[in-house]
């Protein structure tokens, strides 16, 4: 088996025991076995570049996406749902800082573009005093701006939808203000994943995966013995497979796992003692 490494079944034990101890009190996470059905997870966060201004509100009611892989809908767009609908202050978002907008699973392939669907409250402050930003194209169609990121079965990406609100306001004369966004997005796969089966079902094992203070459980599917662990951090884990049946011998090995890849751990069959 590639990539893995046995180990002894005391060393198991005992790597047991220490997660007994420290369970409770290290970065804790229970994470459910997956279907695998060839869906990747997208969040989309907003940031901002910094602006002379006291304030930038814009209204965001709705994102849509538009997926090479998607029959869904005959226009290929499909919406997913905001966080929280509303006025977001783009200069909060500056030097590092961000917010996210949404969290969606969407299906594996080729994301192409991206839309932002906006309000009428829409402003800009200066020097105190709030004036109205017109955005007539946003309202009808939203402000498009391609992605071109490839979504990977069972791997978490996130999306930064970057403003330059500086150069995104544009003054007509006589304190009046258009909105016209300068975007650059980009995106990164948030580490690896975990996925393998254990059997036989009748052992009803548990999958706990471990990396310094941080420990993973995964519950694997009563019936195949598949399990899925997202969102893990690149690096070696140490995966410990133990048989809630005390009749049958727990095991263990290391895995090594990239960012943006999804480790198979292979089929481990568990015997009887």
């Amino acid at each position: 088996m590639k990539n893995l490494k046995r180990t002894n079944g005391i060393w198991f034990l005992t790597a047991l025991m220490l997660i007994s101890g420290f369970v409770l009190f290290s970065c804790n996470k229970n994470s459910s076995s997956s279907s695998g059905n060839g869906t990747g997870r997208l969040e989309v966060r907003l940031t901002d570049d910094p602006a002379v201004y006291d304030a930038v509100n814009i209204d965001v009611q709705s994102i849509q996406v538009n997926m090479s892989s998607d029959t869904g809908t005959s226009s290929g767009w499909r919406t997913i749902n905001l966080m929280r609908p509303g006025v977001y202050n783009l200069l909060a978002f500056r030097n590092g800082m961000d917010t996210i907008l949404a969290s969606a699973d969407l299906p594996s392939g080729q994301l192409s573009q991206m839309r932002l669907i906006l309000g009428n409250n829409n402003s800009v402050v200066i020097n105190g005093q709030s004036h109205d930003l017109k955005t007539p194209s946003a309202q009808q169609s939203g402000l498009k701006f391609n992605i071109h990121a490839t979504l990977t079965d069972g791997i978490v990406y996130r999306l930064w939808i970057d403003f330059d609100a500086n150069r995104s306001i544009v003054s007509t004369g006589s304190g009046k203000y258009i909105l016209k966004p300068v975007i650059r997005t980009y995106a990164e796969a948030i580490g690896g994943s975990i996925k393998g089966f254990v059997l036989p079902a009748a052992a009803h094992p548990e999958v706990w995966a471990v990396q310094g203070t941080d420990t993973l459980l995964s519950l694997p599917d009563s019936t195949t013995g598949y399990y899925f662990i997202g969102g893990v951090n690149p690096g070696s884990w140490n995966l410990l497979l133990h048989a809630q049946d005390s009749s049958y011998k727990d095991t263990a090995f290391t895995v090594s796992v990239a960012n943006g890849v999804v480790t198979n751990a292979g089929t481990i069959n568990l015997r009887k003692k």
